[in-house]
């Protein structure tokens, strides 16, 4: 096969419709526009979902949906992921630091992913049930 033998299938195309080539080719004078009115002009389209002044679709239906500005400030941090920082008491200068979360994160949340088997201090980070109950269960503690 040669991109320059590739053709339609046989029936998939027609010719285009040449109009304005006079009364007896059936599409001459007006050339299917039809007689006056906005359509048949140069240019005389309307906008895209225009309803000819009825309040369209698009505005007529509620806006739904909602992202929160607090969702950039927020992140998460694996049980994991806190074995191996160096430090005595974990904050979130700490994670920032560590590469961990973000620069601009000024809520962190551990949650519960992985295991933990050393002691942590956590100061000014909240964490999920179940993670504080691993994190106590090896000696560590929240503040």
């Amino acid at each position: 096969m040669f991109l320059n033998t590739i053709k339609p299938a046989v029936g998939s195309t027609k010719p285009a419709k040449r109009v304005g080539r006079g009364i007896g080719s059936g599409i001459g004078k007006t050339c299917g526009r039809g007689h006056k009115g906005q359509k048949s002009r140069s240019g005389g389209q309307t906008k895209i979902g225009f309803e000819g002044g009825q309040m369209p679709l698009q505005r007529r239906l509620p806006k739904i949906g909602f992202t929160s500005a607090k969702k950039k400030l927020t992140a998460e941090v694996r049980l994991n992921e806190l074995v191996g920082l160096s430090a005595d008491e974990i904050t979130i200068d700490v994670l920032i630091a560590a590469n961990l979360v973000p620069v601009f994160t000024k809520r962190v949340k551990v949650i519960l992913s992985g295991e933990l088997n050393t002691a942590v201090k956590l100061k000014g980070i909240s964490a999920t049930s179940g993670a504080v109950k691993a994190i106590e269960a090896v000696g560590g503690s929240l503040e």
